[in-house]
């Protein structure tokens, strides 16, 4: 009885002892949140971000991790969904992360901002436009790309300059980020073009012919969408099935090669506003180069999700410290050699050099047609 008594207590010792040595101690890491779509019909842009961010954050603990600790990344799924949003920003925070890279989607990254906000994290969003997002004067938010209001007057521009269109119509899909795109176009228009029609659409919905008939009945040379690709792509493909043939433009939620699978043909020759092409920037060749061997064709956010997970691991590093609004204060105040170049930050924690140029789907893929 003894024996066994003296057994039994020394193999509860060895468990205790082997857990104690084989436990991830949270003290020795420094966590980090990727959040954004990862499931779901925009689960493209949210692989792309976690691709990115994964990459940053093996190439700092390759080198020995952040301030002697080791990188660990906790991926959540929002689903494009804003009440998801807020319950992963909820998690994040409860799970202790020194800082977010994320959301995708202007209505997921505002509501979630307010969580981090109250919880001392910093965020930083590689897609989120809506300008909203930087106007509430919030320490904690950053974001890597532009704003709605500088893609929408380029867009405008282009259309009315460049295209010469007299007749436009607008549609957005009701979410933060497409109806401020779209509202942001419309306002850059001018009083020489005229707005033949402005509405909307569900995002989800697949049949949209019924709309595209009311717009042709009065065609515009230009139709405008506020959106993203998987309703964008069976916008353009719906329109030509019902005759009506106006060049599709729209913002950046288009670009990705997506949208050309959905609208086949019928993409072809679509117009939509992004920043230039990485592969024209020479500072983002050893990025694209580790990016492509390891997870294949760059998305069109990829190389800002590395940029801003490295502008974050760099100003935990810089100051020594997890402390949300020491390292907040340091990204606002600092400037950050990246990828995409020198990336600093004004005081509502806008990227203070965001460039928009003009990309079209050119032989089934996107091409950038004009320049800075």
């Amino acid at each position: 009885m003894f024996r066994n008594l003296l057994i039994v207590s020394l193999m509860a010792v060895m468990v205790i002892a082997a857990a104690s040595g084989c436990s991830r101690k949270p003290g020795d890491e420094i966590l980090i949140g990727i959040a954004g779509p990862m499931t779901g019909d925009q689960s493209k842009m949210g692989i792309d971000f976690k691709n990115g961010v994964q990459l940053a954050v093996d190439e700092w603990n390759a080198k020995g991790g952040v301030l002697g600790k080791k990188v660990v990344v906790s991926v959540e799924d929002d689903q494009h969904d804003p009440k998801q949003a807020v319950a992963i920003a909820n998690k994040l925070v409860n799970d202790g992360v020194a800082g977010v890279v994320g959301h995708f989607n202007s209505s997921c990254s505002i509501p979630a901002s307010n969580i981090y906000m109250d919880g001392g994290v910093p965020m930083i969003t590689p897609a989120t436009t809506n300008p909203e997002f930087t106007e509430r004067g919030m320490w904690n938010v950053f974001r890597v790309c532009g704003r709605d209001d500088q893609q929408g007057k380029a867009a405008a521009d282009f259309v009315t300059g460049t295209l010469g269109a007299k007749k436009v119509a607008v549609l957005h899909d009701k979410t933060t980020y497409g109806q401020g795109l779209a509202g942001q176009f419309k306002a850059n228009l001018g009083p020489a073009v005229e707005v033949v029609y402005y509405g909307s659409i569900i995002q989800g919905d697949k049949d949209f012919k019924s709309v595209l008939t009311s717009i042709k009945s009065n065609p515009p040379d230009v139709l405008y969408f506020g959106g993203i690709y998987p309703e964008g792509g069976l916008l353009v493909k719906q329109a030509r099935e019902v005759g009506l043939n106006s060049v599709l433009v729209g913002g950046d939620g288009i670009i990705d090669q997506k949208f050309i699978e959905i609208g086949g043909e019928s993409a072809e020759g679509s117009y939509i506003t992004f920043s230039p092409d990485p592969e024209n920037i020479p500072t983002a060749k050893a990025f694209l180069d580790e990016y492509h061997k390891r997870y294949g064709q760059h998305g069109p956010y990829s190389v800002y999700a590395y940029d801003a997970a490295n502008i974050l691991l760099k100003a935990i590093d810089e100051t020594g410290s997890t402390d949300g609004k020491a390292v907040a204060g340091h990204i606002r105040d600092g400037s950050f050699v990246g990828a995409l170049g020198t990336v600093s930050f004004d005081s509502k924690g806008d990227n203070k050099v965001a460039n928009y140029v003009i990309w079209q789907v050119k032989g089934g893929r996107f091409v950038q047609v004009t320049t800075l």
